[in-house]
């Protein structure tokens, strides 16, 4: 089980336990989960030479590291779990939150789980099917049981271009290398798990997020110095070609290498979603079922199931490289939303204390880059981009009718109680206890669909 907290003597409640190490485990661990294995295929689609390519990895974490730095400051300014949706929530107000949330729960986390699984069951077949695509069937059946040439390295080889990439091109490569990175901001939605996160939170970030370019980088130089450019466009599961290059007979252990990370990566994303869905529900934004836990193991159960199912309808819709666009294009467009909301936070509330205070450079310099990739990202992919859009908009009507309708009829308030009842016993779950938890908890209970059963325990 995602995140299982050992379960406390005195009371029912998510503990204070991450300490630095684990907070640096849980950025790098969300980061490098498949985006490695798969991303370096469509980023070099898209840019059409191998140094551009490796610009815009580097590039990548440049701005992966200007958005944790305003992620930082929100985090200690607001110490609450949920991440962007918490913040979001409190500086724009529950309508611009629950469309966050909406999206989070609908496309982003359940997508994002879903390529990973898809990339485990590529790298697990691929050593069976050597010389074709793995059988589609049996990629997604698997992904359910989940849940030496050096010459293109040289500057005059290395921006020989096979075709002239447009600023949409560059747009689309940039969205499919940020999905490698995705996972930098997942700290922010365990703050209250977090200890001293005044310190340990920017602390890990610093850490974390500059090992894991070096990393990413060089992982592609090792790429290109084993393939060439037309191997590895042409290879279905990259780290698989390139242990087949230069392990032999061992070249096994990619695939079972990849097997493993990707396995981190669903829990480590299974863990961070699950408190989204979680801390959602406190604010009364989900059903109240999602803001219990489990009386032993203090682990949000409901909310892990919820996530678990989203991602396996999500699962059998649209390939991979699809499904990178859509969650990539709706992760930026949350990101940027959440660093518009650092700026006006800083103009409404310009005395509030900010333990950390980033230069306004930063987040305009991100805003900046933020504009250009959306823009772009709309001319190139319209169809893709128009679709995330539509999907946020669906959420209008259910916050209308879910949250802000309040006066329901009898019949749907007892429909709710039943089935918050039956899900309780199932799972074995209660409020948290004491705390911040408790006390969103007890007042989502005036506001949120499925919230007006009482406490059980």
């Amino acid at each position: 089980m995602a995140g299982g907290e050992q379960r406390g003597a005195e009371r029912v409640a998510l503990k204070k336990e991450i300490g630095l190490l684990s907070a640096c485990a849980i950025i790098i661990g969300n980061i490098i989960g498949s985006g490695i294995f798969i991303s370096p295929k469509g980023v070099l689609e898209h840019t059409g030479s191998v140094g551009l390519a490796l610009i815009i990895w580097v590039l990548g974490g440049g701005v992966a590291a200007l958005g944790s730095l305003c992620y930082a400051e929100l985090g200690v300014t607001i110490p609450k779990s949920g991440g962007d949706y918490s913040y979001v929530t409190e500086i724009f107000g529950g309508l611009a939150g629950f469309l966050l949330l909406w999206s989070a729960v609908l496309i982003m986390y359940p997508t994002s789980l879903a390529v990973i699984a898809l990339t485990f069951s590529n790298y697990v077949l691929q050593p069976i099917f050597p010389n074709c695509v793995p059988p589609y069937n049996a990629s997604r059946i698997l992904s359910m049981v989940c849940l030496r040439n050096y010459e293109e390295l040289t500057p005059s080889n290395a921006f020989n271009f096979w075709m002239t990439p447009s600023v949409g091109h560059l747009a689309l490569a940039f969205l499919q290398g940020s999905f490698a990175f995705s996972g930098w901001n997942f700290l922010n939605y365990v703050t209250e798990e977090l200890v001293d996160p005044c310190r340990n939170l920017p602390r890990a970030i610093f850490i974390s997020i500059p090992l894991v370019t070096f990393v990413y980088t060089f992982t592609n130089i090792a790429y290109f110095t084993a393939m060439s450019p037309q191997e590895l466009l042409s290879s279905n599961a990259v780290a698989v070609t390139f242990g087949e290059k230069l392990l032999g007979y061992f070249s096994w252990v990619m695939p079972v290498s990849v097997a493993l990370s990707t396995f981190g990566g669903i829990n480590g994303y299974l863990f961070t979603s699950s408190r989204l869905c979680f801390s959602g529900a406190r604010e009364g934004h989900l059903p109240s079922l999602l803001a219990m836990i489990h009386v032993k193991r203090c682990t949000p159960i409901p909310a892990l199931l919820v996530c678990c199912l989203a991602t396996l309808v999500i699962m059998l819709v649209g390939d991979t490289y699809t499904l990178i666009n859509y969650v990539s294009f709706i992760n930026y467009l949350c990101y940027g939303v959440t660093i518009i909301g650092l700026i006006v936070f800083r103009w409404r509330k310009p005395k509030i204390f900010r333990p950390i205070k980033v230069n306004l450079l930063i987040p305009i310099t991100y805003l900046a880059f933020w504009a250009f990739l959306l823009i772009f990202s709309l001319y190139s992919e319209p169809i893709v981009c128009g679709v995330g859009l539509v999907i946020i908009l669906t959420g209008v009507p259910v916050f209308f009718l879910g949250v802000y309708w309040r006066n329901k009829p009898k019949s749907v308030n007892r429909l709710t109680e039943s089935i918050t009842c039956w899900g309780q016993k199932l799972c074995f779950v209660v409020y948290p206890q004491g705390g911040v938890a408790e006390e969103q908890a007890s007042s989502a209970g005036s506001r949120g669909p499925g919230s007006e059963v009482a406490v059980r325990k």
